[in-house]
């Protein structure tokens, strides 16, 4: 087993000056600090974090069934049975970053070398009473496992230690729950999380009855109604069953109107540029940058829950819309994956993809292969794609040429900066989809509305005023070649 932070020496290995290495550079998270809105929602945020040394956890794990989620201070593990040290290493250091975004602070952590995980204690029952003694040594709360937990390693894990255990993906519910700010996202990650803890009830048998035997003459009891009932927690089951439907009817009826505006969007002949990512990589920072579009930037792990649209126009006049999505890390929860399958096909529906990778991450080949992996599932691999290295301000030549290797026509930007940005505008002004016919039309002056949608959402070359109309040269959709018909100038 690999000690991967020490609970005496300071974590060179995952933590960095108190912050967890995935978080990255904190400078980035400074471009909007003077937006009062923006402003309002940090505080908020940082108004849900623990204070240190209240830990209300109990000593027997057993003396509950259900308590909410706690993370105070924490002791990561892990298993890895195949690929390198420093990949596993790389993991930790995400799970670390992850668990202080949420709220925990960092103890120690414990790494482990085996074929494939233990299936009754996930570590192994000699290192399960290690982890034990060193939870108790340094009064841990929680200890948070590397990779989902099934429900009975979870049981006997909490059994052995006394503590709180819970794995990765609740983290990650744990941190979508504290970001989601609009209706669609709250439900999206409700739902998530109901299908995350249906497995994972825990009853406590016969004393969780609602249905006794009873005495002869009672009302409702008696002959008929002895035995044990139902359960609380098939009545929990119950209950959570019947919200999870409620919840999809909802997200199925917001999903519509997303559809709705995605529609007229395409009818309008609107092209649409979506923002993909790792989380942390610095989506919405590039968002701000292209467009002050005054998006939420903060130095933590799924700042940006809720799509944003916003509207930008080309060199030449062209009107398209940047799309800024949620982001992506590895091992992300299918739970979380269907639930926002509907923000994600914002992806699938987009023209051209910005596919934004932090350039200072310490493995930036694994960013590229998560997030591909990902838009892959929500069958949007066929479109263009544009890779953007963020934060170049921070990497060397060496790491530039390295970068380079990974994706050759990628383009280096800073949205910190603002060095590269040109560059990018004009490789998306260069991959937009161009209006298909090259047209002359005299357009009779009470017919400007014509000229105007020409303008919004074509590509007009020059126009004149002559004494029949307006004469114009331009590029222009299908639709519009129809309305034009009858002004063509062959």
């Amino acid at each position: 087993m690999r000690r991967i932070i020490s609970a005496t020496q300071s974590a060179a290995h995952v933590i960095t000056d108190g912050k967890a290495q995935a978080l990255g550079d904190a400078s980035y998270d400074r471009l909007s600090d003077g937006d009062t809105d923006i402003a309002l929602e940090r505080e908020e945020r940082a108004g849900l974090r623990r204070v240190s040394g209240l830990s209300t956890q109990l000593d027997d794990i057993t003396e509950v069934e259900y308590r909410e989620l706690q993370l105070e201070n924490v002791v990561l593990i892990g298993v890895y049975s195949h690929g390198s040290l420093q990949d596993a290493e790389n993991s930790m250091r995400e799970l670390a970053a992850l668990a202080e975004t949420a709220g925990a602070k960092v103890l120690d952590g414990l790494l482990q070398r085996r074929p494939h995980p233990d299936p009754a204690t996930y570590l192994g029952r000699g290192k399960t009473e290690d982890l034990r003694e060193l939870v108790a040594k340094l009064k841990a709360d929680t200890v948070i496992a590397d990779s989902e937990l099934a429900p009975s390693q979870r049981r006997a894990l909490e059994d052995a230690v006394k503590v709180k255990v819970i794995d990765r993906t609740a983290v990650i519910l744990d941190i979508f729950a504290q970001h989601a700010k609009s209706r669609e996202s709250k439900a999206q990650v409700e739902l998530a999380q109901l299908e995350y803890l249906l497995p994972r009830l825990r009853g406590w048998g016969q004393s969780m009855s609602r249905q006794v035997g009873g005495q002869v003459g009672a009302t409702g009891v008696g002959m008929g109604s002895r035995g044990p009932g139902e359960t609380k927690i098939e009545l929990d089951r119950r209950r959570i069953n019947a919200k999870m439907a409620k919840l999809r009817r909802e997200i199925a009826q917001m999903k519509h109107s997303r559809e709705t505006k995605r529609a007229m969007r395409t009818r309008c002949k609107v092209p649409a540029v979506a923002i993909a990512g790792y989380t942390n990589a610095g989506k919405s920072s590039l968002l701000n940058r292209l467009t002050s579009a005054g998006a939420l930037v903060q130095n933590e792990l799924f700042a940006t829950l809720d799509t944003a649209v916003r509207q930008a126009t080309t060199t030449d006049g062209r009107i398209f819309t940047y799309i800024d999505t949620v982001g992506f890390v590895r091992s992300l929860p299918h739970q979380l994956v269907e639930a926002f399958r509907s923000t994600f096909e914002e992806i699938a529906a987009a023209d051209l993809i910005l596919h934004v990778v932090d350039s200072s991450h310490p493995d930036p080949a694994a960013q590229l292969k998560v997030v591909r992996e990902v838009i892959a599932e929500v069958n949007a691999s066929e479109i263009i794609e544009i890779v953007v290295f963020n934060k170049a301000d921070l990497i060397s030549d060496n790491q530039r040429l390295v970068l380079q290797g990974l994706a050759s026509d990628a383009v280096f930007v800073s949205a910190k900066t603002g060095v590269g940005v040109a560059d990018l505008l004009a490789r998306i002004d260069e991959l937009l989809p161009k209006p298909e016919h090259d047209i002359t039309a005299i357009v009779p002056y009470d017919r400007g509305d014509l000229v105007n949608q020409m303008h919004e959402h074509n590509r007009v070359i020059s126009f004149d005023y002559v004494t029949a109309g307006i004469l114009v040269h331009a590029q222009v959709s299908d639709e519009m070649l129809a309305r034009l018909q009858q002004y063509l100038v062959s």
